[in-house]
């Protein structure tokens, strides 16, 4: 039983920056993981970037050097600062929070998505 809520997507050219936000309704301290992934149209949502409770991050290879993610538990809020965007990282990006392992993936939860538009 956890909400989460995304924002700071928007329209930006190539090379710019967005740092995007993910409140959660309660404590995120629990949690197993934090992500951001994304979805572009006719496409299957894929993995972006990951934190554990430890604050160990993984990234997708195509956004390795360029995006960031972290988190601030005293603010239940994950962040993902993307810089030198491209359009091909043009998606809506959803916030997950993974459960604590073994649990299985009914722990799993999702925001509504935050659109993000790369363009000139």
């Amino acid at each position: 039983q956890l909400q989460l809520v995304e924002s700071g997507g928007g329209l930006v050219q190539p090379g710019g920056s967005l740092r995007l936000s993910c409140v959660a309704s309660r404590s995120i301290f629990t949690m197993n993981s934090m992500g951001w992934y994304r979805q572009a149209p006719g496409k299957q949502r894929e993995l972006v970037a990951t934190i554990t409770s430890g604050g160990r991050t993984n990234y997708a290879d195509s956004v390795k050097g360029r995006f960031t993610i972290s988190r601030d538990n005293a603010k239940n809020t994950v962040y993902l600062q993307m810089n030198s965007l491209k359009p091909e990282d043009t998606a809506v990006y959803y916030c997950n929070a993974e459960g604590p392992v073994g649990w299985g993936s009914e722990y799993n939860y999702w925001g509504q998505g935050t659109q993000v538009t790369v363009s000139s």
